[in-house]
Formats: C-alpha cells, structure tokens, sequence
C-alpha cells in the first residue's frame, strides 16, 4: 500500500459524524464558474488518513518519540503480540504465462501433486528455467540453451510447481528485465492456461522488500520501526483472511508495495529487526494496521474502535520534509462538469466537514449547482473521480457566487 511519500491507498470512503460548518466557512469553500474557469482546489493530506501517517511517524520520531509510542497514538487501544511464518505475495509484473528465472545455484523445482523435489542441473549454457502450463491444470519445466536459443521440456507435473532452494532467485519479467526475490517462486493455477508468479517468502524476508519502498530509508529509527510494525501486523491481518486463496497480498499500492530482494536497505533492514515479529492487536487479534502518506493534521475515524478522529501535530511537524500537508491542483471546466453531471456548473461547494483539524477538518460532501440542477457527493467520490491526493479539499470563492441565505443542507 505504497502510501508513502508516495501514494495513496485506493481504499473505499468511511463515513464519519460531523458537524455542519457555518454559512462564513462554507463560503470559501465556492468555486467560480461563471465563465467556465479551471477550477483551483486545495487539499491536505495523501491517502485516506486512518491509522498510521507515514510523514508524522517521522515528525514524531524527531520529536523524541519511540516506536511504542508512535503507534499507541496511532493505533489507540492496541497492544503488542508476535508473529511468524511466510507471506504470499502475487507478483503484478510477472504477466507472461508462465514463472521464467535465471539459473542459479542450488536452484530446485517442486512438484505439488506429489511433493518431491528436483535439484535442477548446473550447465554453463542452460541459462533459464520456466514453468508453463501443459493443458488445464497441469504444469511443465523447460531449460533454455544460450547457444542454441532453443527450449528444451525437461519434465511435466500432473500439477503446480515453484522454484525455490536458492538463496535468491532472478525472476526474467516480460520486458527481460531481472527482479530478484528471496524464498519461493510459485505458478498458480488461474483460468485458462495462464499461470500467475506468486513469491512465498518468509515474513521478516518480506518486509525487506516493503519498508523501503513504503517509507524513506533515510528517516529516523523510530519511524522506520513504526512502519515495519505497521506493514507487518497489515500482512498478518490480511494472511489470515485469504487461507482459501492462492496468495495474500498484491505487491502494489492495493496491497503493500513490494519490491523484492532488489528493494532491501541496511536502515530498513534494521528496523525490521529492531522489532523483529512484532505486530499490534486489538482483543488478543491482529489489527487492520493501515497507514497513509500523510492525515493533513488529523488522523480519520474508521469502523473499528483503534480507527479514531483526531488533531496531530506531528503530520506537519518542522523539518520531517511532508509535501503533502498542503497542495494545491487545476481542474478543468470540463472535468469538473464530467464528474457532477449537472450540466454547466454555477458553484460547487463543500457543504459538511469532520470538525476536527485545520479549516474545519476533513471535507464529508460536496455539492455542486448547474444549469440541470444539484448534486451532492462524497468527498471521496470527488476525490477518486478528480484523482486528488485526498478528501480534505477546499475550494476558492468569486464574491458574486457568494450567497446571502442560509446554506442548504444534502439531501439524508
């Protein structure tokens, strides 16, 4: 879930009670469209804002804060437990139809139907194994000969097969680019003949690959700890909902960016084992650790009891380098008319906030008046539709746009 300075997770809008903003407040909040302008929007904040804030880990680890505290305040109410075992985890750039590596030493192939294990041959021209499919459900392995540049079947399984045995293994991507991995490389059955590349890893390997690509590996300590037990407890939580399926996680921004074996740092891998097999629980289970780039100044309320709306300071703390804690972008006439549908737009405004933050805190709807009428939409509606950082918006105001009655509320 590559929040990072970084990017936002694709998470769905929770619905938080709020209060309604007064008619003065709500009126800064009018875009003017009287002639069809781009319209200005700013925002705070990068990512849907519950749980961890990746930028105010670091603002509070230059605080002074430790790890326990960081993520007492942002995951309240939890406590720390262990885990181990291995992660599954689908490679997403791996779309050829097979799983195809680089040989290497000690390099070995299962067999799934029958669980034996083959110790692949060692020949200075047999420079690429792959697994492809052979007919529905079953698999085959071939050797590529460098001099001949020719692929050769070298045994077929009633099932599916992995690479493992070596210390890392070179996964050969579509575009003949190298990614290397540790533990498994796994072909998984999916419809078809194609096969999907699944990497199964141990879970402390696993995090190597994320944290430095979820975080800055030049941060404190303290934040890059917080995050590795943050990324930790989101790939337990998750493990243990996708026992029926053939992997766990993605390795993108849906999921955790993963990056493999190429992805691993000295501070990072530190981290990780500053706290090693620590995740946080919530009633003796593992915790929905979700984290973002940046909150804005304030964390969100979700639908679990560690999820809760407040101000924090430490999102925007001097010198922990937040782009995100405000931004400003354009959109055009167009783009904005697109998402509405309300015909040549008058105004649109935002009609309730979370009351708690900078500005009157995180934006809850949003309504626009046009020449078909009005609707009204969730900040994260918008904020998906117009491809913003987040839904903590603001819009400017014309003063001829300026009404002089009382603001009418969303339809309930």
């Amino acid at each position: 879930m590559r929040a990072v300075p970084i990017s936002g997770r694709a998470i769905a809008a929770v619905v938080l009670s709020s209060t309604v903003i007064s008619a003065t407040a709500q009126a800064r909040d009018f875009v003017p469209t009287a002639t069809a302008p781009d319209t200005t929007i700013t925002g705070r904040g990068f990512g849907h804002g519950r749980g961890l804030s990746q930028y105010g880990a670091q603002g509070a680890a230059l605080a002074g804060k430790s790890v326990k505290q960081i993520l007492d305040f942002y995951y309240p109410g939890t406590t720390t437990g262990k885990a181990t075992g291995s992660i599954r985890v689908r490679i997403s750039a791996d779309t050829t139809d097979g799983v195809r590596v680089g040989a290497v030493n000690k390099l070995s192939v299962r067999s799934f139907a029958t669980g034996k294990v083959y110790v692949l041959p060692q020949a200075s021209n047999r420079n690429q194994w792959s697994i492809d499919a052979n007919g529905e459900h079953g698999t085959k392995l071939s050797s590529y000969d460098a001099k001949t540049k020719k692929w050769t079947l070298y045994k077929t399984f009633t099932g599916m097969a992995q690479f493992e045995g070596a210390a890392v293994i070179g996964l050969i991507l579509p575009s003949g680019a190298v990614r290397r991995y540790r533990g498994a490389l796994r072909a998984i059955d999916v419809s078809g003949t194609h096969l999907d590349t699944v990497n199964v890893v141990p879970l402390e390997y696993y995090l190597r690959g994320v944290v430095p690509r979820e975080a800055v590996s030049s941060w404190r300590p303290a934040a890059l700890q917080a995050q590795a037990v943050a990324a930790r407890t989101y790939s337990v939580f998750h493990r243990d909902r996708a026992s029926s399926k053939a992997y766990d996680l993605c390795d993108t921004t849906s999921c955790q960016v993963y990056g493999g074996y190429d992805s691993e740092e000295t501070s990072t891998n530190n981290a990780i084992a500053a706290t090693a097999g620590q995740i946080r629980l919530y009633n003796g289970k593992p915790i929905i650790a979700e984290f973002s780039s940046s909150n804005g100044g304030a964390t969100a309320a979700g639908d679990v009891p560690y999820q809760v709306m407040k101000a924090d300071s430490w999102d925007a703390y001097p010198k922990n380098g937040n782009p995100n804690v405000t931004w400003t972008v354009t959109r055009s006439a167009a783009e904005m008319q697109s998402v509405f549908a309300v015909g040549s737009i008058r105004y649109v405004r935002v009609l309730k906030r979370s009351g708690v933050g900078p500005g009157g805190g995180r934006a809850l709807t949003i309504e626009a008046v046009g020449s078909k009428g009005k609707r009204v939409l969730t900040a994260d509606q918008v904020r998906i539709r117009l491809h913003l950082r987040s839904g903590w918006i603001s819009f400017p105001a014309r003063k001829l746009d300026i009404p002089t009655s009382v603001v009418e509320e969303p339809d309930r």
